[in-house]
């Protein structure tokens, strides 16, 4: 192999033709296709998680906090509208950020997935355990089992083809969506807002949530409640931005990224509304223990701010327990959407930063005949896979549950809002000192929408660290970049390959010095 330097420190390989030809991806996803796909990824924090913030928004404080996080969202998903189809390379984030920063900058972005992207399966997998654990009354001790069959089953679909990754893609999203509608339907025969979605109020002596008979306050916490419930709003939108990792699968990357990533964002702000809404305003009841041992039956939107199932909580309210595990049964369509469609984003993920050469070369090989990133698949579902046996093991099992349901999952939230910001600043640094680059399709949002980004990305993750579980999961994700930097530094940066994203970058940047004029 040649070698040649470029900036940053970094060299690169000019590989054989046989390198790329054993690391070829497959077009066939069309405009359906990266609808389904992106919002099969998102689909799962429709079905739990967004609901913990009543506790600290209440409903108000929790709906004016999800609208700003959609116009975080809106401003995340126009920028990569426009930087996705003038960059279609399998890269997204790590792709834009390259271009933008550098291969330095290219790595900080692509780390920041990786993480999101290998941990947040891991968190669903657990989560699709812990249903099953239910439904099927197995030991607690069997769920272990559960999440490496789930690997297995998901793993293998999507090592079989994109055609067959896809198909089942879009069956359990069209499946999902599905059941989300018939909960609104039946839901409407027994709505009243203000008696159960405004049944939170601050008790006066702690501040802390307290249940009202309804009628209640629409602020129950002020401003404060409304910022503090910003981390949890994300759930209602995390992982949208995987589309342009299947950029080299697009059939027509150029027409079809912007519509599908766009198509995919007012879907999934349909959805999260009206679960917003509507899942809070029935009679749901919910028997908890509070800290001096005793139980209590609690209602409504108080009744979610501590489910760990709301939707199945909204079901059970409307058609009655017997039915619990049919339901729940449900209820795990919306979890395995999303395990399925974020698999195949690690997959693809992992790929193209091994590809370039930041992570080990062998990690990017495909399959012969299926042309799909097997080696990557295997890998990140073990690296997922092994981190929470580790947990789970280490802490006497069933004790751990509150870590990996908790600590890993907001690991996969934090690096998620990392990524955020580094799109965004990546938007406006290819909007000022690359102009020239083709854009296919610009954001009507422009400048003002990634700043919007980056200004309540930085807001997020600031209250993200005032919670202590959060707090745990920084010194995680500080970890995995620490690991990360110190094989580059060490090995990684010296033994780059010019695969399509880094030829890109270097040519634009180039183009960028030896032209001023070029900067805008």
């Amino acid at each position: 192999m040649a070698e040649k330097r470029h900036e940053g420190g970094v060299s690169y390989r000019i590989p054989g033709k046989d390198y790329f030809e054993k690391r070829e991806l497959r077009r066939y996803a069309g405009l359906f296709s990266l609808w389904a796909l992106g919002v099969a990824a998102v689909i799962s924090g429709e079905f739990s998680g967004w609901n913990l913030g009543f506790n600290v928004g209440g409903w108000g404080g929790m709906f004016i906090g999800t609208i700003i996080i959609t116009i975080m969202y809106l401003g995340l998903t126009y920028s990569i509208a426009e930087m996705s189809p003038a960059l279609p390379h399998t890269g997204g984030a790590y792709s834009f950020a390259r271009t933008a920063f550098g291969p330095w900058g290219g790595l900080l972005t692509g780390i920041s997935q990786n993480i999101e992207f290998v941990l947040t399966p891991a968190v669903i997998v657990f989560f699709i355990g812990s249903y099953l654990t239910a439904i099927f009354e197995t030991p607690t001790a069997f769920q272990p089992i559960w999440w490496i069959l789930g690997y297995i089953i998901f793993v293998g679909l999507n090592a079989r083809g994109v055609q067959l990754s896809f198909t089942v893609t879009v069956s359990v999203t069209l499946l999902a969506i599905a059941i989300l509608l018939v909960f609104f339907l039946t839901a409407l025969p027994i709505f009243d807002f203000s008696k159960y979605a405004l049944n939170i109020g601050a008790d006066p002596a702690t501040g802390a949530a307290i249940e009202l008979p309804g009628h209640g306050p629409f602020l129950p916490f002020g401003v404060h409640g409304i910022l503090a419930s910003l981390p949890f709003a994300v759930w209602l939108f995390l992982a949208i931005e995987q589309i342009p990792l299947a950029a080299e699968e697009s059939a027509d990357p150029k027409r079809d990224m912007p519509k599908g990533i766009m198509r995919e964002m007012f879907t999934l702000i349909a959805l999260g509304f009206l679960v917003l809404l509507i899942n809070p305003s029935i009679s749901i009841e919910r028997q908890v223990t509070d800290a001096a041992g005793a139980t209590k039956m609690v209602h409504g939107a108080f009744a979610l701010g501590t489910s760990g199932e709301p939707i199945l909580d909204g079901f059970r309210a409307i058609f009655g327990s017997s039915a619990a595990k049919v339901l729940a049964l449900l209820a795990v369509a919306g979890l395995i959407a999303s395990f399925h469609a974020i698999i195949f984003a690690y997959g693809r993920q992992i790929f193209s930063l091994s590809r370039a050469g930041y992570f080990p070369h062998f990690l990017s090989l495909t399959h012969g005949k299926h042309r799909t990133p097997n080696i990557a698949l295997i890998a990140g579902g073990l690296l997922g896979l092994a981190v929470m046996l580790v947990v789970w093991f280490n802490m006497g099992g069933a004790a751990a549950k509150p870590f990996i349901g908790g600590v890993l999952l907001n690991m996969a939230v934090y690096g998620a809002m990392f990524s955020y910001l580094l799109q965004g600043l990546s938007f406006i640094q290819l909007r000022r000192h690359f102009p020239n680059i083709e854009r296919p399709y610009r954001s009507p949002f422009g400048m003002i929408g990634a700043a919007l980004t980056v200004i309540i990305a930085l807001v997020t993750i600031g209250f993200q660290l005032t919670d202590p579980v959060y707090g745990t999961g920084v010194i995680g994700v500080a970890i995995w970049y620490a690991l990360a930097i110190l094989y580059f530094a060490v090995y990684g940066r010296n033994t780059l390959v010019l695969s399509p994203e880094e030829e890109f970058a270097v040519q634009h940047r180039e183009s960028s010095r030896h032209h001023p004029s070029d900067r805008g």
